[in-house]
């Protein structure tokens, strides 16, 4: 089996520390080249990170003929335009997410896709590949009933001026950095979209981003609520509420290889506790990326899920301003 060879455009830190050594990990995958630029920096990522190709701008890593897939991290304003430029030159593409922002953005990078249709093209929800998954699939069809109530917490603390999720006109803010895994999740758990959403988003004092973003999600079946923070101590956690039984995620969206992932069970009373310590997500996302490209089938993630997903975005980011529920219009 071929390696699927790819190249990733910027040296982002999430590409550094996370994405660049999973696939480099994986079965089906290797980093053949990188760009920055600032040659030095992708220079000293290639050194550090054992990449073959060091290239001095996005231009030169898209006409890279050794490369068949990017990886793009670049700050959530560059998704959309650099995508499109991937696809023009005949690489697959898998995108950070927020894949766009905003619905208008997507639909210039759908419009590109369909001219494209032998690309693969899928936003990098990396949670949904945690082996965790595998188990809770199961137990939301079989065991918990109903679902009539999810509640999420993401938060980390970003004090950093300058760091670009706290750039307001680059697409920063933590409805769009994390707030998204809240809304992802909620839609994965329900199985369809939201009819009506509201939020309310508020920067701090020295920030022009939201830092703290809590929102409501109606759903045919239930409710799902998720606050994400930017400015409190990192934590997270899910819970989801069926009529027959109860279910916490403790580390829902990004546990790291080789720490616990548990999940606690209550059904009819009884407590379960499970323990996923096994599996890297961007590994796992980048292989099954990778195989739907070696075997023409399609991916994972659909781009009817990010569709889905910056629909919500939209509407909580009007229901914010304007200070009233949002009805969501498929």
């Amino acid at each position: 089996m071929q390696k699927i060879r790819w190249g990733v455009l910027s040296t982002a830190k999430i590409a550094r520390t996370k994405v660049i050594p999973a696939i480099q990990s994986s079965e089906r995958g290797e980093v053949v080249a990188i760009a920055s630029r600032r040659f030095d920096s992708a220079q000293a990522a290639a050194r550090d990170l054992g990449i073959a190709r060091a290239h001095d701008s996005y231009e030169a890593l898209l006409a890279d003929p050794a490369v068949d897939a990017i990886y793009n991290p670049l700050p959530n304003h560059l998704h959309v335009p650099w995508s499109i430029k991937a696809l023009e030159a005949g690489k697959h593409v898998l995108c950070e997410k927020p894949i766009g922002l905003n619905s208008a953005d997507l639909e210039q990078l759908l419009a590109a896709a369909a001219k494209r249709p032998e690309l693969k093209l899928m936003e990098a929800f990396m949670y949904r590949f945690h082996p965790q998954w595998d188990s809770i699939k199961p137990w939301l069809a079989k065991d918990l009933g109903q679902v009539r109530l999810i509640n999420a917490f993401f938060g980390y603390n970003n004090r950093n001026a300058d760091d670009i999720r706290n750039l307001p006109d680059i697409g920063g803010g933590g409805l769009m950095d994390i707030g998204c895994y809240g809304i992802s999740l909620a839609r994965l758990v329900y199985g369809c979209e939201p009819q009506r959403v509201i939020a309310s988003l508020r920067p701090l004092p020295g920030y022009q981003v939201d830092c703290l973003a809590t929102a409501m999600l109606e759903f045919p079946e239930g409710i799902a609520t998720f606050t994400a923070s930017t400015k409190t101590e990192p934590t997270q956690w899910a819970e989801i509420h069926g009529e027959a039984g109860l279910m916490r995620l403790e580390k829902p969206f990004n546990p790291e290889p080789g720490q616990d992932a548990k999940v606690h069970l209550q059904l009819s009373g009884a407590h379960q506790s499970h323990n996923f310590c096994e599996g890297n997500q961007y590994q796992l996302m980048a292989d099954a990326f990778a195989k739907s490209i070696q075997d023409n089938t399609p991916v994972p993630t659909p781009l009817s899920d990010a569709q889905g997903n910056m629909r919500v975005l939209d509407a909580l980011f009007a229901s914010s301003r304007e200070n009233r529920w949002i009805e969501i219009n498929a």
